[in-house]
């Protein structure tokens, strides 16, 4: 087998679609189809199931993607301890993040690495706390950002200043004119919630614990997976929501979000490397511009 097979069985198998996978590979679908029917003959597995216009893994197939994507995984830290012979002239850095740091922290200071590093690819990838930690683990993420909690055992972390967490209704809501909002009377309101595993509802929920109210209390009208999607509800008066003070500035600004106490502490966000992985100059050098080290 071939790197480039395994290159695109993870990304069929992250499709589940064999043209949409070629098209994120910039490649035809009759070469991503080649390169699988290839890899199943080779090892005389199906690695897939075919019904129809669909496809789905067989169990071979979910249990050989964690192995292709180690593989892949260990052959861009390769490449990465080859671009270092060049300095930092040239070479890629993996970031993933969460949803708040990705949207709306990191770009600002990717922005000012390329100024000082263009040789430089950066690829950020975006999921919640859950996804970038998993990501950090298997090693297709040189650093990793999340918000929330998690188990920190297996990481090398460290923590920068983050944001604060603040409660906002739409301008319809019957808490628009309140200055602030008992918690008791949390639950006289339907909420509009990220989805379980990111770290604003991990935050949001820690938070509510030490109010004295019970998370599994609340009313939740919709669970949605993007700031964006909880925001736009928000405004359409579906409920109270709980976002990140830097999601909601705009809405704040042009009176399309009312902004209500009691305020949440302020939080850290935290910066997760896997110890085993080589760490390479480029990743030095933007965990130098956070002073990190």
């Amino acid at each position: 087998m071939t790197l480039e097979q395994l290159r695109i069985f993870v990304a069929v198998a992250e499709h589940l679609h064999v043209t949409r996978a070629a098209q994120a590979l910039n490649l035809t679908q009759s070469a991503a189809s080649a390169a699988v029917q290839a890899l199943e003959a080779r090892h005389a597995t199906r690695l897939f199931h075919r019904v129809g216009r669909g496809i789905a893994l067989t169990d071979a197939g979910a249990a050989f993607l964690p192995e292709a994507r180690a593989v892949l995984a260990r052959a861009a830290l390769a490449e990465r301890a080859l671009d270092d012979l060049s300095g930092l002239r040239r070479g890629v850095l993996a970031l993933h993040a969460s949803q708040t740091i990705g949207n709306y922290w990191l770009p600002p200071l990717m922005h000012r690495f390329r100024t000082v590093h263009p040789g430089l690819q950066l690829d950020l990838v975006i999921g919640n706390t859950t996804q970038v930690a998993e990501a950090v683990r298997e090693g297709r993420a040189d650093i990793g950002f999340v918000e929330g909690d998690l188990d920190l055992a297996g990481f090398e972390h460290s923590s920068v200043p983050g944001d604060r967490l603040a409660l906002v209704v739409g301008t319809g809501h019957p808490w628009a004119g309140d200055k602030m909002v008992a918690p008791a009377r949390f639950v006289d309101s339907p909420w509009v919630l990220r989805e379980r595993g990111s770290g604003t509802r991990q935050v949001f929920e820690s938070a509510l614990e030490r109010l004295g109210v019970d998370p599994a209390a609340l009313p939740v009208a919709l669970e949605l997976a993007s700031n964006e999607a909880v925001r736009a509800a928000i405004e359409a008066g579906a409920g109270a929501g709980v976002l990140s003070s830097l999601s909601v500035e705009s809405g704040l600004r042009f009176g399309t979000l009312h902004q209500l106490d009691p305020p949440f502490p302020a939080r850290r966000f935290r910066v997760l490397r896997h110890p085993d992985h080589y760490r390479s100059k480029a990743v030095e050098a933007f965990l130098d511009m956070l002073d990190l080290g």
